[in-house]
């Protein structure tokens, strides 16, 4: 807990090199759907940038907008045609309203101790430092050079990191000449509203797997760090997930992508200064001008910037995220140690579940009195304040 209280929203130069956070997470997927799937670049930007500033002006904080894992991983991977994406956003926002509003939600966040939300964001961790080095690998003095800037000048308030390490990344492109070619024009998003077949396969191929992640690192996980990060300004996973299925109902049907937030994006805003709803409203403007103005080149653009320097930024980033874990003592931290190594392993979701079943056998050991007591109660509790709070 960083025990400061901070405004609702602060639009300073620190505040700007947050909203540039989590672009490292962001870009490379957007790339994907809209270079191999053929997603509208209008849409897709300018549908993510409202939603950030949404999120912005509802929570004053740096929340995150990034997009849903597995379905972008299974949609770039098979060539998905655009409107089965559009579909699976649709779905996965009825799933997430069906789960919040049946009380189905409420009993998961009940029944998942905090020590298991340590071990996902452990996980997580390891799994962006394992993205970072391989982004690093073909440039690594690249990489280095970011990470330099980044331990020099994190703190800045004249010079931040990221707004340095994007500023180094574009000037890179642009002396490569591969700014040439950008061409500017004014595009607005299309109506797509999904058609009912293909939300159904949409969920088959990919929505059902992307459930368990979004329910443990996009809700309990980001809803636990909002409390580590500003514990005066609490969010309930009730809200996060209702939140959630509202804007991908919408999105859907003006060609944007499924969307969620997410512990790690948090992470990342966080780690480069945001600390206020103004964060989220920069990126979103940032990302409403693309849409608007450069859909026709953003692609030629992200692909030209070098994936080292966004590395660079990531792998301090899941360093910070992984970290937390080690708040925990004794045999809630092995089990979260446990629920990271099968989360890289396999996915997030099958860490979840084993993590779960030990929690229950652990639970029951302690109650025998076989297992030690718990040492600090708000990181290895399973019961916390996390579990009483609905909105």
């Amino acid at each position: 807990m960083t025990g400061t209280e901070h405004p609702r929203f602060e639009f300073s130069l620190r505040e700007f090199g947050g909203s540039l956070g989590d672009f490292g997470t962001l870009l490379p997927l957007a790339a994907g759907y809209i270079a191999i799937n053929g997603l509208n670049p209008a849409g897709l930007f300018v549908m993510l940038g409202l939603t950030n500033i949404a999120l912005g002006l509802v929570y004053h904080l740096p929340m995150p907008v990034q997009p849903k894992k597995v379905i972008a991983a299974v949609a770039i991977s098979q060539g998905w045609a655009p409107t089965l994406v559009y579909a699976s956003g649709l779905g996965l926002g009825l799933t997430w309203l069906f789960l919040v509003f049946s009380g189905l939600l409420h009993k998961l966040v009940r029944w998942t101790p905090t020590y298991l939300v340590r071990g996902i964001q452990l996980g997580l961790g390891i799994a962006l430092g394992l993205q970072a080095v391989r982004m690093m690998t073909p440039a690594p003095l690249l990489g280095a050079l970011a990470i330099g800037i980044i331990i020099l000048l994190r703190k800045s308030r004249y010079a931040p990191a990221s707004v340095v390490v994007i500023g180094v990344g574009i000037a890179l492109v642009a002396w490569r000449g591969d700014l040439r070619h950008v061409q500017f024009g004014f595009t607005l998003p299309p109506l797509t509203p999904p058609h009912p077949r293909d939300v159904w396969q949409a969920m088959v191929l990919a929505g059902f797997a992307q459930i368990p992640l979004t329910l443990t690192n996009s809700v309990m996980a980001t809803g636990t760090l909002i409390r580590d990060y500003f514990p005066e300004k609490p969010v309930g996973e009730r809200k996060l997930m209702l939140t959630m299925g509202v804007t991908n109902l919408i999105v859907s049907f003006f060609s944007g992508m499924p969307i969620c937030t997410g512990s790690g994006g948090l992470a990342a805003k966080y780690y480069f200064g945001g600390r206020t709803g103004g964060a989220s409203i920069m990126e979103g403007l940032i990302e409403v001008a693309i849409g608007l103005f450069l859909s026709r080149s953003i692609v030629d653009v992200m692909e030209a910037f070098p994936l080292a320097l966004v590395g660079g930024m990531l792998l301090l980033v899941g360093i910070q995220l992984g970290s937390l874990a080690f708040r925990l003592r004794g045999w809630p931290l092995i089990l979260a140690a446990i629920t990271a190594g099968v989360s890289v392993a396999t996915n997030i979701g099958v860490g979840f579940v084993v993590g779960l079943g030990l929690s229950v056998v652990a639970r029951e050991l302690h109650r025998r009195g076989r297992l030690p007591a718990l040492g600090r109660p708000s990181d290895n509790d399973g019961l916390d304040e996390r579990s009483q709070r609905d909105g």
